[in-house]
């Protein structure tokens, strides 16, 4: 009989206050996670920045029409491979963990066929999954992409150095 003394506005909120609970908890996780994803993304965009200036000071030139590397490379290529182990790391550390691919990007001039361009991108940047994979990488942990001129540096590519500048290759972490 003493539940008849207790006003049914308040039964209301008691039996509500698990639901309430749930709830609160509910906006926690969410709260925790927005966080989380907002540190994952600084440490993404930082290693991305530092994957773009390393890939340009180790580009790898390639023969004419060709997904065939030039000679000299090699310290590049390592240079490359050494890079994308200090990125795993960096990400690791930085809280991503797993579910990160990365992914290289093959560019060329805007000369020639548009669809030949994107083909021999494709090819010139599988050719360089193939080296870092052959240098400890694993095959799972990276992807070709072949963008053509697509996405150029330089605007137009009029001139010879111009053109050189948009036949490149990027190294960019995908989560």
């Amino acid at each position: 009989m003493r539940l008849a003394l207790i006003p049914a506005a308040l039964l209301v909120f008691i039996s509500a206050a698990p639901a309430q609970a749930q709830l609160l908890d509910k906006l926690k996780e969410q709260g925790t996670g927005a966080a989380k994803g907002a540190a994952q993304k600084s440490v993404v965009d930082k290693v991305n920045k530092k994957l773009l200036d390393e890939g340009r000071k180790n580009q790898c030139a390639f023969k004419v029409d060709s997904d065939q590397l030039m000679p000299g490379c090699d310290q590049k290529l390592k240079n490359l491979a050494s890079n994308l182990v200090d990125a795993k790391k960096a990400l690791t550390q930085g809280g991503v963990s797993g579910g990160f691919k990365f992914v290289v990007g093959g560019h060329t001039d805007s000369t020639g066929d548009a669809k030949h361009n994107k083909e021999l991108s494709e090819r010139r940047a599988a050719s360089i999954v193939k080296e870092m994979i052959a240098r400890g990488l694993a095959s799972g942990e990276i992807i070709a992409v072949g963008y053509g001129s697509e996405h150029m540096l330089v605007k137009p590519d009029n001139t010879d150095a111009k053109r050189a500048k948009n036949r490149r290759y990027e190294i960019q972490v995908q989560i």
